[in-house]
């Protein structure tokens, strides 16, 4: 195939803007997941549910997220990315009080199979626009964006912490939540560049498999998110039933994650351009599986909060680099995104499910043994992130006539 060379990506007329705009999107999708997770607890409690019952309620957002993940990059391509995130980011606000009001187990599936539809459009089309500004600025930001994620998680755990700590009925802090910050939604909203497709530009496929060179970076993500996923659902659980901690505590053991994955990802992209992705990732590794072994080993809430703060900092960056590094293979970012994100985000909305069902046979204990495995396989597979490793030739390379960005109007960044 002919190469040629690929002009250079056309800057952000407003790039402070853009750049605050995305991060404040990740901010809101992290806090309606961080206020739902606090309050899992009670939802197990109100319904009376077994770790079982409790674990195929959760593989009910893996559902939706994975029939629905697909149809992200035909909002966009429809409605634009600015109003496209700004519609399924709404959804998702409001989906966050549907589960609390559910009155049986089956009500409670089909209330998650709606939470999980929303979470995986939005989150595939914030993406989507994350790597498209990181491109343009031309420097790495989503591991960032991802760290304001786990911010907005952290700040609405604390409010969930509060709330199980005043035994604050959960339909009405979920339903007071939702709306606050679906008013939020719309003025941040407002600041994203609005990228949009040609008139004659395909419409992407209902169903969109992410590309063969991609699998492998899907592999890591999936790695990471299963322990993501795990941590964030059944730390809870696993402190209130393994460690004999308060339901306070219990709440905490959430915090103490999304504390450290906040952090490590806010400073993630300086240590991606000091060590490189790859390297990052085998260090990331390592200190995930450190903490999957202080989890597997605790008898207290002592060793047991550490052992999943040190999976958050393993993992923090692990999702922003497999993101990057889909969002350079083919033509269509949104679709490669989508592809990938339906791997990896799969992999963490049935991690509860799964962690349920070997816990229900097993021991929770035994279950937080699978992720700590997976922790470790995140160093045998760092060098599939290589493609994410940015470097400062990339705006001038050239590269297959059929992998350079086409079919985008960029006029009205």
């Amino acid at each position: 195939m002919n190469r040629t060379t690929a002009p250079p990506p056309r800057p952000l007329t407003a790039p402070r803007r853009a750049r605050a705009s995305i991060a404040l999107v990740f901010g809101v999708h992290g806090a309606v997941s961080g206020s739902f997770v606090t309050r899992i607890p009670w939802l197990q409690d109100r319904l009376d549910l077994s770790t079982g019952q409790l674990g195929l309620a959760l593989v009910m957002p893996a559902i939706g997220s994975s029939l629905a993940m697909p149809l992200a990059g035909r909002f966009v391509h429809r409605y634009g990315g600015r109003a496209a995130v700004r519609g399924l980011l709404s959804l998702w606000c409001l989906a966050l009080a549907l589960p609390a009001l559910a009155p049986s187990l089956p009500l409670l599936c089909v209330a998650l199979l709606a939470y999980g539809a929303t979470a995986g459009m939005a989150d595939v089309a914030m993406n989507a626009q994350g790597v498209e500004i990181e491109e343009r600025l031309g420097r790495s930001i989503m591991s960032g964006l991802h760290g304001m994620w786990s911010a907005g998680g952290l700040l609405a755990s604390g409010f969930g912490i509060l709330a199980a700590h005043l035994a604050l009925d959960a339909r009405l802090q979920l339903a007071v939540t939702a709306l606050v910050l679906l008013a939020l939604a719309q003025p941040v909203c407002r600041g994203l560049p609005d990228l949009r497709a040609h008139e004659d530009a395909q419409e992407p496929p209902r169903f969109a498999l992410p590309p063969r060179s991609s699998l492998v970076i899907g592999l890591v993500g999936f790695c990471a998110v299963f322990a993501e996923g795990a941590s964030m659902d059944w730390s809870g659980v696993y402190l209130r039933d393994v460690t004999g901690a308060s339901a306070t505590v219990a709440a905490a053991s959430y915090t103490a994650f999304s504390l450290t994955m906040a952090v490590s990802r806010l400073a993630g992209d300086a240590a991606i351009r000091r060590l490189g992705a790859v390297r990052t990732t085998r260090i990331g590794g390592a200190v995930a599986t450190v903490g999957g072994l202080l989890v597997v080993a605790a008898d207290r809430p002592a060793l047991a909060i550490p052992g999943f703060a040190l999976i958050g900092v393993g993992i923090a960056v692990i999702v922003p680099l497999a993101f990057a590094a889909a969002g350079r293979i083919g033509s269509n970012p949104s679709q490669a995104i989508a592809g990938v994100a339906t791997v990896t985000y799969t992999s963490g909305l049935i991690a509860p499910a799964v962690i349920g069902t070997l816990a229900q046979a097993t021991s929770l204990t035994a279950s937080f043994g699978l992720v700590t495995a997976l922790a470790l396989a995140l160093l045998l597979s760092a060098g599939a992130l290589r493609r994410a490793e940015r470097n400062p030739a990339d705006e001038n390379v050239t590269a297959p006539e059929s992998e350079r960005p086409s079919g985008k109007d960029l006029s009205t960044i």
